[in-house]
């Protein structure tokens, strides 16, 4: 009788372990999507103000967190170079 309500609470246990990181997961990936979107944009715009881009912007895009993104899209609005674009 104890045994089997042990077996049940783990299996509750183990439920709920699982369904908080499925959860963890589909806010990790819905996160991502949306830095690979913004650094998506934020390349076009680039590219269409300045032309190509080089090796070291494309790096500092690949590196950048989502706020530095969302920093340099604002940037590209009012920069006459690209070089004003990611002034620190």
């Amino acid at each position: 009788m104890l045994a089997e309500r042990v077996r049940e609470w783990t299996q509750e246990w183990e439920q709920q372990g699982l369904l908080k990181g499925l959860e963890a997961g589909r806010k990790e990936g819905r996160e991502e999507g949306r830095k690979e979107d913004e650094e998506a944009l934020l390349r076009t715009l680039l590219i269409r103000k300045y032309g190509p881009l080089s090796t070291q912007v494309e790096q500092r895009l690949d590196e950048a967190t989502a706020e530095d993104l969302l920093a340099w899209a604002e940037r590209v609005l009012f920069a006459e170079t690209i070089e004003q674009v990611f002034d620190d």
